[in-house]
This record gives C-alpha cells, sequence and structure tokens, in this order.
C-alpha cells in the first residue's frame, strides 16, 4: 500500500517540473489538430521516462501506458492539449510567444499533471497491480479529439475499466476541487435553418412567399419549446444566433438562412427538442405557403458521471485535503466537453480542479486574455489523479 506521505513527497519533488513544463506549453500554445510541437514535447518526456506510447493518434493525440504488476485491471487519466484562438493579453514571463493564440483555457496545465501523474506513477510501478493509459488529447475546443481517439482504440488494447479527468477552474479557490454526479456538461447540436419562399415587387407581396415573415415566426415559436415541450425538471437552451436574408428594401425574400445551437443534458430531451425544433420550422413554412429545413450537426455528447467513480474522487478528496475543501457543484454546467465521449464508453468521472487566488490576482475566468492559474494547483491535481488511479486499482 502506497501511503499519502510517499505520494506527496514524490509529488513535491517534482514541483519545479510541473511548473517549468506548463509554462513552456503555455508559451507556445496550439490550436485542435495542430498541436505538433507539443505532441513532440510529450514524447520527448514520456521517453525521458522510458514510459511506452504511440503517437499520430486522431493525427496528433498521444497515449502512454505504464505497466503494474501482472494482473489488475487498466484505468486511464486524460488531458486535453489544444489552444484557443485568443490573444494573451497577460504581462508576465511566460506569456504566449504565438500571436493570436493563448492557452485561455488551462489544457498547458492539464498537459503538465499529467505527465507529473506519468512520472510519478511510473516510479511507483512495482507497487501495484494493474495498467495506467495516458491520454493526451487534441482537439478538445474545436473538433473534438475524444471521439477519433476512442475509434481509434485508445480504450483497447489493454481494454480501459474506468477513466478520471479532471479541469482547472477559476470559479473554485486553490486548494478545493469540485465535484457532481451524474449530469457535468450538456451536449450541444449546430444548427442550420434554410427557409425557402418566393421573390415578388415588394409593392405587391400578395404574388411571393416572404421568406422572412415565415422565419420571424419561426424564431418565435422555437422559444416555446423549451417552455412548453420540455419537461421543467430537465433543461435546454435554443439560441439562434445568425439570420441572413433578403436582397433590397423593395423585394420580398426568397430565402433566409439562420444559424443557431441546442444544448441539453440528457440523450432524450436532446432527441425530443431537435424533433420539435424540426417540426416547427417545417410546419409553419408550409402553412405560410414556403418550405423549412434544418441541417443537424451533432456536436458533443452529455458528460455523465458515473457515481462509483465520483466516490473515489470524493473520498481521495476528503483524505487530502478535507471534508471542507470538497465543493458539491449543483448545477451541471451548459458548456460542452468531450471528456463525455470517454465517460459514455467506460466508468468516468470529471472533477473540477481549484485554481482561483484573488490575493494574487488570479480571478479571470477562461477564455478570456488574461486567464491564468494558481500553479499551486498543479501539485494539487496530480496528486489527487495518482491517488485516483491507485484507488481505483485497488478496489477493482
Amino acid at each position: 500500500m502506497i501511503s499519502n506521505k510517499e505520494l506527496e513527497k514524490k509529488v513535491n519533488e517534482i514541483e519545479d517540473f510541473l511548473i517549468k513544463t506548463r509554462r513552456d506549453f503555455h508559451m507556445y500554445p496550439e490550436l485542435g489538430m495542430e498541436e505538433y510541437r507539443t505532441r513532440d514535447k510529450i514524447v520527448e518526456y514520456l521517453e525521458e521516462m522510458d514510459i511506452e506510447y504511440e503517437k499520430d493518434i486522431a493525427n496528433t493525440g498521444v497515449v502512454g501506458i505504464i505497466k503494474g504488476k501482472v494482473g489488475g485491471k487498466t484505468v486511464a487519466l486524460r488531458a486535453d492539449i489544444d489552444a484557443l484562438p485568443m490573444e494573451d493579453k497577460k504581462e508576465i514571463p511566460y506569456k504566449s510567444k504565438i500571436k493570436g493564440k493563448m492557452h485561455a483555457c488551462g489544457h498547458d496545465a492539464h498537459t503538465a499533471i499529467l505527465l507529473g501523474a506519468a512520472k510519478v506513477l511510473n516510479e511507483l510501478k512495482d507497487k501495484f497491480k494493474g495498467n495506467v493509459k495516458l491520454i493526451f488529447q487534441p482537439a478538445e475546443e474545436t473538433v473534438g479529439g475524444a471521439k477519433p481517439m476512442i475509434e481509434e482504440g485508445v480504450l483497447e488494447n489493454p481494454k480501459v475499466d474506468g477513466i478520471f479527468g479532471l479541469h482547472v477552474s477559476n470559479g473554485i479557490e486553490i486548494g478545493k476541487i469540485g465535484i457532481r454526479y451524474g449530469q457535468m456538461n450538456a451536449s450541444s447540436d449546430m444548427i442550420k435553418i434554410i427557409i425557402h419562399g418566393k421573390n415578388s415587387h415588394g409593392a405587391y407581396p400578395d404574388l411571393g412567399i416572404d421568406a422572412i415573415a415565415i422565419a420571424s415566426q419561426i424564431v418565435t415559436t422555437i422559444q416555446t419549446i423549451v417552455s412548453r415541450r420540455v419537461d421543467p425538471r430537465n433543461s435546454a437552451v435554443i439560441t439562434i444566433g445568425t439570420i441572413h436574408g433578403g436582397e433590397a428594401r423593395n423585394i420580398v425574400a426568397d430565402k433566409v438562412e439562420m444559424e443557431g445551437i441546442v444544448r441539453t443534458l440528457d440523450p432524450i430531451t436532446r432527441e425530443k427538442v431537435m424533433k420539435e425544433l424540426i417540426d416547427i420550422v417545417e410546419n409553419i413554412a408550409l402553412s405560410m405557403g414556403g418550405k423549412g429545413e434544418v441541417i443537424r450537426e451533432k456536436s458533443y455528447t452529455s458528460l455523465i458521471n458515473n457515481d462509483s467513480m465520483v466516490d473515489i474522487v470524493y473520498n481521495n478528496g476528503e483524505d487530502l485535503l478535507g471534508a471542507e475543501n470538497i465543493i458539491n457543484i449543483k448545477h451541471p454546467s451548459f458548456g460542452v466537453e468531450d471528456f463525455s465521449y470517454f465517460a459514455e464508453s467506460v466508468p468516468g468521472a470529471f472533477f473540477n480542479l481549484g485554481s482561483r487566488n484573488e490575493e494574487n490576482g488570479i480571478v479571470h475566468e477562461a477564455h478570456t486574455p488574461l486567464f491564468d492559474i494558481d500553479e499551486n494547483c498543479l501539485k494539487i491535481g496530480v496528486l489527487l489523479q495518482c491517488k485516483n488511479v491507485l484507488s481505483f486499482l485497488t478496489r477493482y
């Protein structure tokens, strides 16, 4: 049995490594499916640690494996590695050196934490049974690297029995974590609505079919889906973000295109909302003499945590940080997270790692140009993920 004291000692020994590694990634951010330098640095570190790996999975993904003693299960840890197309406006030594690109969501920290956990667990591999997969995933912010990685077999050979992921959060003070049972993040669907009408002179609207009038009715009616067609104990959000149509002020428009997004928390509500939306678009357009169509582009699925896996995180957080530092997140996020595909495939737990420090001015939220973290969270993240792995392998 590996004691907390032994774990803490090993994590403290790599503090400088964690900070240096995170800052290096922060200075050289790369967008989704372009993480070539990031991939190469991850490979370099894994080779230094003498950890087996495969690279170029789902383009720029890397998967390492630590083999403990024979027998036992396989557990995975996942980190996303991509950055955002934003300008870094912080004035700090490790500010982004790549114009228009920034690690504004903490993926640099996630990657450093996973490398730190790899370093610690690899040194302890003679003390536990089972395997640890290290999943460095591209493109969480864009096309979603989780699903293609799964399709390429990252959860097989050996088969993964459980997975843990984390996300730094400046909504939670340093030294605390946030957990939630069940629904953690929403699913999303990108939608494009096309309304076909018929041109006519603006003076003779009866000779045309006004696509703008049809679109107006549709936008208004769509908003009743959430208030009147969704169980009030569930949740959904429908946003129409763009609308384009018409050619001139005195011509009845023959075509309108709208784009938006639908967010829901469970698969049944997701499909119900989409059916209602399609029915509204097609039938209102038909009733007004036109034609309506909906093009749906499925995005990430809902992230639903496994209760037993969350129990492991909760118990370890309580043991290492104290019960007072475990925050039970009241409401799921309507932001999306493609860890959902991993959690959909195997039992998983995703939790938030506190990185806020008001005293040091670390208060800016993710996806903003002043985002930064209290780097003390790196050690906490490594400690918790190592403990989660060891608890899982011991329990199962």
